[in-house]
């Protein structure tokens, strides 16, 4: 052999006998008689799920000659803490308490004298992207999700499919020896993979989350939501109708941490806590909704409102003292001394049932942490309290709307109407009500902009507390580094001295993208600079770039609530750019683009840079054509549907969707002695949907139009015992004879015909000059002979209106032209041109 060779393998030899070597023993360290019932060990980390150990025991012919060896128990290393991580929804940096607001947040502001508060922690701006980015501690493209699932294309970057390679944090703390659980809000399964048939790799169960109870989607009704425990539909609101999913969720958490503290007190958990509040509706009982009323926050207005959360962000030290506050925009909202008087009524009450939805969620939130402290695990558990997911929504209208549905639909409710009609039910579940944008821009201060918006700190700057006993020295202290929510898995894994997987499930891991900020728990720490030097921002076609105190951000090229409008098609080289100088300019104040080109160019050529490495491109700014853009879902490419029994919980993306096409859908049935009523098939809710059905034995088909106008088909008579077929034809306007043709008439939510028959006969016939375009409400699911949810007309009937008669099948069979990207974008352009002259 060499011998220098020699020299240098001997030298790595001893290297690693003693510098590896008391890592690896740390991280594989054995407790108890190895080979006993009651062994424990721990495991390197870098392969997950570990490999099973070789049996150490021995084996002769009979038993009493052998020797028995059980594997030892995978267990965390000993000083693991437990792990609560809370975030909640669609939250301003300027709404909580704790950074300023005047809604009271008492579970944040607990979190945070007892710990730290983070002022410059950024998100992505929109819900689902923050969550993957969150659990997987990836850029959002990076794990497929650049927008929502529902929004969701055929590019890596975009197709809400988080990759193999990039396994979640859920995954790693199971197989390292954690309970793990997920609560609330899952907007990270693909619309496409919801169903019961799944698949669920992509379902919380899936990702290393051994216990879901929440919802699968965006957003859901408080009151009778699209509830989950694991993969199985529950509803626990029937018959109960003071339920609500706020406390029901809380509930289940703290039971779940007391099973698991009572079962095994040794065991360390990863509670994942995400509850609805507050992305709309915006469900508050009626005893935090009067307790806010009764407080009077907000009855000097949005204008006022602002000054007084700057003031107190001042006085908190969660901004700079030569911080300026944004201005406000007076070319697109309104000053409140502008307004007429029942406009600030019904604008007053969004918001108070808003901020008491908001209190409400910290309540619960509160009832959870004080369920730790009672278990005695306080004290050895770190929590992580993200207020926010994204900034304030402003998706619900310049003037608010009693019903979500329909401003995602292009459809603005009148003030009056709202007054009149929705005024006293606010926040009750005859609403699934959203708040006047100004509010949302008023709880972003001192930013500007919001939700959905990934260029201005108005829809990426989050509040966070951080608290750890005995591992924090600076209790109650400010934070001012820059982070991002890839940050928080490798902030978790460092302080559970757990390393980030190099395999998972046999399939190599793509690197963490995010850095830990563990370093900033130490007081000493309080004012080094930031570990994240770099980071991107994009959310559909508005991007940004930030690095080391600098960040260069496009103009915003479309107000986010305008869901149906004119789209920027490129959206990369053909936008205007803003340069802000963070070190001197906390809030984006002062764009000296002008005044720095060169910086200018340098931080766009690193943008492009950025974007290339995460998956980002290409960069789209279309919103409502993605939404109906095609996916791989159960039904694609499929004409005819049928049904032979009943079944109910099929969601809205694994279902047939009717909108802007023809349709016929026929029901044989049987109708017993003395009649029958009852759901043959449904499809959405109180909110926006369509029923098919027999009410007092004659037969209706329904469309409810976002809770605004409701178009019944309806028999005049019963329909007699025996067996019949029930038919629905509908034919649609907007599209013709498989084929496009660009029209006045033509686009989507254009009229149609619809005839009822029964075994043949026309029984009912009318036109319904417009049809809802976009979407159905989406927390409610593709029901056959029984409802869930909420019923399409609560004047008809009440859940579950199970059919009393045999249905033997029923068919649906659609009349649906392929569209290219480029029809439905003319599609878009059609409707868009036809709503401004109407």
């Amino acid at each position: 052999m060499n011998i220098n060779r020699h020299i240098l393998l001997n030298g790595i030899v001893v290297f690693t006998m003693i510098v590896l070597a008391p890592f690896a023993r740390a991280q594989s360290e054995t407790t108890g008689t190895l080979g006993s019932p009651s062994a424990t060990t721990t495991i390197p980390g870098n392969q997950i799920p570990a490999p099973d150990p070789k049996f150490g025991g021995t084996i002769q012919k009979n038993a009493t000659q052998s020797k028995a060896w059980w594997a030892p128990r995978v267990v965390p290393p000993k000083e693991s803490p437990n792990v609560l991580l809370i975030m909640t929804d669609d939250v301003g940096f300027g709404a909580p308490s704790t950074f300023g607001g005047v809604i009271p947040t008492p579970a944040l502001d607990r979190v945070a004298n007892s710990g730290l508060r983070y002022t410059n922690f950024n998100s992505t701006s929109l819900c689902s992207p923050t969550r993957a980015a969150l659990i997987t501690g990836r850029n959002h493209h990076s794990v497929g999700f650049g927008v929502i699932s529902e929004q969701s294309t055929g590019f890596p970057g975009y197709n809400s499919i988080i990759p193999k390679d990039k396994a979640t944090i859920g995954q790693t703390l199971l197989d390292n020896g954690f309970a793990t659980s997920w609560f609330g809000k899952n907007h990270n399964t693909p619309t496409f993979t919801a169903s019961q048939v799944g698949p669920f790799d992509q379902w919380p169960i899936g990702m290393g989350f051994e216990y879901f109870y929440g919802f699968v989607g965006g957003d859901t009704s408080q009151w009778q939501p699209n509830l989950y425990r694991n993969t199985t539909p529950i509803y626990p609101y029937v018959g109960n109708p003071n339920w609500n999913l706020t406390t029901a969720q809380a509930d289940d958490a703290i039971a779940w941490m007391n099973r698991i503290d009572q079962i095994d007190p040794t065991k360390p958990f990863f509670c994942y806590y995400v509850p609805g509040g507050t992305h709309a509706p915006h469900h508050a009982t009626p005893e935090w909704i009067k307790k806010i009323e009764d407080m009077h926050l907000f009855d000097e207005g949005w204008n006022e409102l602002r000054q007084t959360i700057y003031a107190n962000q001042k006085k908190l030290g969660v901004i700079p003292q030569d911080a300026k506050l944004t201005p406000w925009p007076d070319d697109l909202l309104k000053q409140w001394e502008d307004l007429t008087a029942d406009e600030k009524k019904l604008f007053i009450r969004q918001v108070n049932v808003y901020a008491a939805y908001l209190a409400y969620t910290d309540h619960e939130i509160g009832r959870v942490i004080q369920a730790v402290e009672d278990i005695g695990r306080l004290d050895n558990t770190i929590i992580v309290y993200i207020s926010g997911d994204n900034g304030g929504s402003v998706e619900g209208t310049l003037v608010g709307t009693p019903n979500e549905v329909a401003s995602f639909n292009g459809v603005e409710v009148p003030v009056d109407v709202q007054l009149d009609k929705f005024y006293d039910v606010w926040g009750s579940d005859e609403t699934y009500n959203h708040m006047a944008v100004p509010w949302s821009w008023a709880l972003d201060t001192p930013f500007k902009w919001s939700k959905q918006i990934a260029s201005h700190f108005g829809g990426i700057r989050q509040g966070m507390c951080v608290s750890w006993p005995g591992h924090i020295d600076d209790e109650g202290g400010v934070r001012d580094q820059f982070h991002h929510v890839i940050d928080v898995v490798p902030t978790i894994l460092e302080v559970c001295g757990i390393p980030a997987p190099q395999e998972v499930n046999g399939i190599p891991q793509a690197p963490m993208e995010g850095v830990s900020f563990a370093y900033t728990f130490a007081k000493e720490n309080a004012d080094s600079p930031s570990t994240h030097k770099t980071q991107y921002f994009e959310m559909m076609g508005d991007h940004a770039i930030y690095h080391e105190g600098w960040i260069a951000s496009t103009k915003v090229i479309r107000p986010p609530w305008q869901i149906v409008g004119p789209v920027n098609q490129n959206p990369y080289g053909n936008v205007t750019w803003e340069l802000y100088d963070l070190n001197n300019d906390w809030t984006q104040f002062h764009d000296v683009a002008a005044e720095n080109p060169a910086k200018l160019a340098e931080m766009k050529k690193l943008f492009l840079q950025q974007a290339e490495k995460y998956q980002v491109l290409p960069l789209d700014a279309s919103v409502a054509t993605r939404l109906v853009s095609p996916r791989p879902n159960i039904t694609a490419g499929r004409t005819e549907f049928v049904y032979r029994v009943p079944m109910t919980g099929v969601p809205q993306g694994d279902s047939p969707l009717i909108l802007n096409t023809s349709y016929t859908i026929t029901a044989e049935v049987e109708i017993p002695d003395g009649g029958a009523e009852g759901i043959l098939l449904t499809s959405g809710g109180r909110f926006g949907g369509y029923g098919f059905y027999l009410l007092k034995g004659k037969p209706v088909f329904l469309w409810n139009l976002v809770d605004l106008d409701r178009q019944r088909w309806e028999g005049h008579e019963e329909i007699a015992p025996g067996k019949h077929t029930i038919e629905f034809d509908f034919q649609y306007d907007g599209l013709g004879d498989g084929t496009l043709a660009f029209n006045s008439m033509s686009g989507i939510g254009r009229s149609g015909t619809g005839i009822l028959k029964v075994d043949g006969r026309e029984v009912a016939t009318q036109k319904m000059e417009k049809t809802i375009p976009l979407i159905l409400q989406w927390d409610e699911t593709f029901d056959i002979a029984s409802d869930t949810g909420t019923p399409v007309d609560d004047t008809d009937y009440q859940i579950p209106f199970e059919f009393t008669g045999t249905l033997n099948k029923l068919t649906l069979k659609m009349d649906r032209p392929e569209l290219s990207p480029d029809d439905i974008k003319k599609l878009e352009a059609a409707t868009r041109n036809n709503r401004a002259s109407e």
